[in-house]
């Protein structure tokens, strides 16, 4: 098994507490909302919503992919971190064990954050990946991120 790691980091105008409940808390019910042709809907199957919880990702016409079993394994909403995994489904794309995701939301001195994001990509055994899938990726979370940050400007009281 080959782990491979991609970090990204997205500045924002908002602000980093606001941002968090939008991209971690929110999610499930933001992102359908606002980009209903990326992820159509998610369904809880264990727990509430805290660690341990297991949930399918659905996602939207707009997709190359049907559904994803997402699994959080942290969350610190004081120091705005989470951390969750994408365990089964076929975003794997054949030839990945799994996917974790670090997610950090930092306070900037201008009152808006930076988004850090960590990509850490399983292999199955020898397997390589295709970096254009992963590049793929990366662009759609960057557009994503742009979107939720947009809804928040337009709804401030969001």
């Amino acid at each position: 098994m080959v782990a491979i790691t991609y970090d990204i980091e997205i500045p924002s105008s908002i602000p980093a507490a606001k941002m968090f409940k939008a991209v971690v808390l929110d999610a499930d019910t933001l992102i359908p909302k606002i980009m209903p042709q990326a992820i159509k809907n998610v369904e809880i199957l264990e727990v509430d919503g805290g660690v341990g919880t297991v949930k399918i990702i659905h996602f939207g016409e707009g997709s190359q992919y049907k559904s994803a079993k997402h699994r959080v394994d942290a969350i610190d909403t004081e120091n705005l971190t989470h951390s969750y995994s994408i365990v089964e489904g076929d975003a794997l794309m054949g030839g990945l064990e799994s996917i974790t995701y670090h997610v950090k939301i930092i306070p900037t001195e201008d009152g808006g954050c930076i988004c850090k994001n960590r990509s850490i990509y399983q292999t199955k055994g020898d397997v390589e990946i295709n970096e254009e899938k992963i590049k793929e990726g990366k662009e759609k979370a960057l557009a994503m991120f742009k979107a939720i940050e947009a809804y928040l400007q337009v709804n401030p009281d969001a």
